[in-house]
């Protein structure tokens, strides 16, 4: 099993300065380049403090003149945001100043928050779409003069420039969780990246499910790599569960406000549902999030990470931005190098 690394830049109140998440961010990232990480990856959002990540190919290009060898990864590229011709030159950009060490990741969106400002019109759901038109526009783009005229997105014969150093181009990655986005990843030759979210580990098993499903639709295809996140705080003694769990449940309730796109967001901050409010569902229950989230004692992580690897992922991706401290996330992932990735090596 690879091991990969989610990062984001993250305020959840203004008494946190910029410049120290910004400083944090970045030794976490050289952490893990140090330490045997294949990939870190860096979101893309908008107008939220709690995922400062306005433009990934950005962030992959400050982490590339600040790391050595750790791939750069994109999760994701949102495709209604982009321009194929942008897209495919930033993405080229970063592959050709890193080295050849672009990873394509890509998908449809998250929050309807997001869609009302940057693609006013658009619902979420119909995000998908758009990924399905940008990615063989950015492909033919990588591969030479190509002109475009889709269902939303025309343009005149262009190419990338620059070109990609990897060839054909950089491995891409598809966000999926719904059949319709596995299908898609197989037929197409992307890898596939999953978040189980705060569900139990049978949610991770239907996830491989919709991947075998996908594969018997397309026989000949080969099988792409498949990666699974969670967020994740390794800690020296049992009894410290409750500091990843209380971090998990704040954010959590600030998540539940933009899914519910309840327009509750002051200066970028989302308001926290009340705890109170969300005790009562099991998405946010103590036990439930200490058991189906990566937390525990190496020994612990090591155990549910066997769980993984046993169902048939390829990668695990350790999520480390959920309103953890600075101090924890990094004793976290110490404890991971050093205690956890030897026992897969």
């Amino acid at each position: 099993m690879k091991f990969h690394l989610s990062i984001n830049m993250e305020r959840l109140d203004s008494s946190i300065s910029m410049n120290d998440v910004s400083r944090h961010t970045l030794e976490i990232v050289q952490m893990a380049d140090r330490g045997g990480f294949d990939v870190v990856w860096a979101a893309e959002h908008h107008a939220l403090e709690m995922t400062i990540a306005p433009n990934p190919m950005q962030i992959l290009a400050w982490y590339a003149s600040e790391t050595d060898r750790v791939r750069l990864g994109s999760a994701v590229v949102v495709a209604p945001y982009w321009n194929p011709i942008r897209a495919a030159g930033e993405a080229a950009f970063v592959d050709l100043i890193s080295g050849g060490r672009l990873e394509f990741g890509i998908g449809s969106g998250a929050y309807q928050r997001e869609f009302d400002r940057m693609h006013p019109g658009l619902q979420q759901s119909d995000g998908w779409r758009y990924m399905n038109e940008l990615l063989p526009a950015i492909k033919a783009l990588w591969a030479g003069d190509y002109a475009h005229d889709g269902e939303y997105w025309s343009f005149p014969t262009a190419t990338s420039v620059p070109k990609p150093v990897q060839k054909p181009h950089p491995p891409v990655w598809v966000a999926a969780r719904a059949p319709i986005t596995y299908d898609y990843a197989v037929e197409h030759g992307c890898n596939i990246m999953s978040w189980p979210l705060t569900r139990p580990m049978s949610e991770a098993e239907l996830y491989k499910q919709r991947l075998d499903e996908a594969m018997a639709k397309f026989p000949d295809q080969p099988r792409p790599t498949f990666a699974m996140m969670r967020h994740s705080c390794v800690y020296d003694r049992a009894e410290e569960w409750e500091v990843p769990v209380r971090a998990a449940q704040r954010q959590l309730g600030q998540f539940e406000n933009l899914f519910k796109n309840l327009g509750d967001v002051v200066d970028g901050f989302p308001k926290q549902i009340p705890l109170e409010e969300l005790e009562g569902r099991d998405n946010y229950n103590k036990s439930m999030l200490n058991e189906n989230l990566m937390f525990g004692t190496p020994d612990q992580v090591i155990e549910k990470l066997k769980l993984y690897q046993a169902l048939g992922v390829d990668a695990f991706i350790m999520s480390t931005s959920f309103g953890l401290g600075q101090a924890e996330q990094k004793r976290s992932l110490e404890l991971f190098i050093g205690e956890v990735m030897p026992a897969f090596a």
